[in-house]
């Protein structure tokens, strides 16, 4: 038994029947219309102060996701300033991943193939993506014509390649439910984060991490709950930390709502904290 299939396939029905929440019909016509979960009509790359930096031609694409794409560019800037050092392009119009329909029983077929026939283009063998939700979806729900990696899978394997400056800090991490749970990604994080500072682990870690309560559509139709669930997890982090750090923007923003403000991070930005500009 699959409780998320089994939820899904229950959504996927109602849905066909007509039968949804406000909150999802919004939400699904955000991304039929603008291609995007917020509705967003300005460029997604609008954060790339120079396009001349995107090869039309690569192994390894970075897949943004919407939430980087449109609230975290921050976040975007310094994962692609450090995929680039390796050759990593991204889509010249990167489409929704589809996550986000999935979950709340539409189709995404329309931006599973636009997606895909732009990957093709570029010739790329592997797609990274820093949003754990969008790598649930490219690795479970795309053709596999192509190799998947999480961002923290990718600089585990490279951290040796990096110049790290270690940092006089300590952090715990809140393992995403999309990188952990769903797909046992829960070393790698760790691997990048020791590397640079110490890590303090929350009392419910790895497999029995929590959720935060910002994806699976719950943030988009039932807030209070969310947010109840971020509050829920926050209790979880140890006293005296510096940062609680993670791996997905989802849950960048549903703790940060829930009262941990700046003090979340991605992962992502804790690497660019201590790699060594040259």
């Amino acid at each position: 038994m699959n409780p998320p299939e089994m939820i899904e396939s229950a959504r996927r029905q109602l849905v066909s029947m007509g039968v949804m929440t406000r909150e999802q019909a919004d939400l699904s016509k955000n991304i039929f219309e603008s291609g995007n979960t917020f509705g967003e009509s300005s460029d997604r790359l609008s954060w790339l102060t120079d396009r001349s930096l995107l090869p039309k031609k690569a192994d390894y694409v970075y897949f943004v996701g919407c939430m980087n794409s449109y609230r975290y560019t921050e976040t975007a800037a310094n994962t692609f300033a450090l995929l680039s050092r390796f050759g990593a392009t991204m889509l010249p119009a990167e489409q929704c991943c589809g996550s986000p329909l999935l979950r709340t029983g539409f189709d995404a077929r329309r931006f599973v193939d636009e997606n895909c026939r732009q990957i093709a283009e570029i010739g790329a063998g592997t797609v990274i993506t820093g949003c754990a939700g969008c790598y649930t979806t490219l690795k479970e729900n795309y053709p596999k014509d192509f190799r998947v990696l999480s961002v923290p899978e990718f600089l585990a394997e490279r951290i040796s390649e990096l110049e790290i400056k270690p940092l006089d800090l300590t952090v715990t991490y809140h393992d995403p439910c999309h990188l952990g749970r769903h797909n046992q990604i829960y070393e790698q994080p760790r691997q990048v984060i020791e590397a640079i500072c110490r890590l303090e682990e929350m009392k419910a870690n790895r497999k029995d991490a929590r959720c935060c309560g910002g994806g699976g559509g719950v943030r988009a139709g039932y807030k209070d709950l969310s947010l109840q669930m971020a509050r829920k997890r926050l209790g979880d982090v140890p006293d005296g930390v510096d940062y609680i750090v993670t791996s997905c923007p989802l849950c960048i923003r549903n703790l940060r709502d829930a009262g941990a403000g700046e003090k979340v991070i991605d992962l992502v930005d804790l690497v660019a904290m201590a790699v060594r500009q040259k």
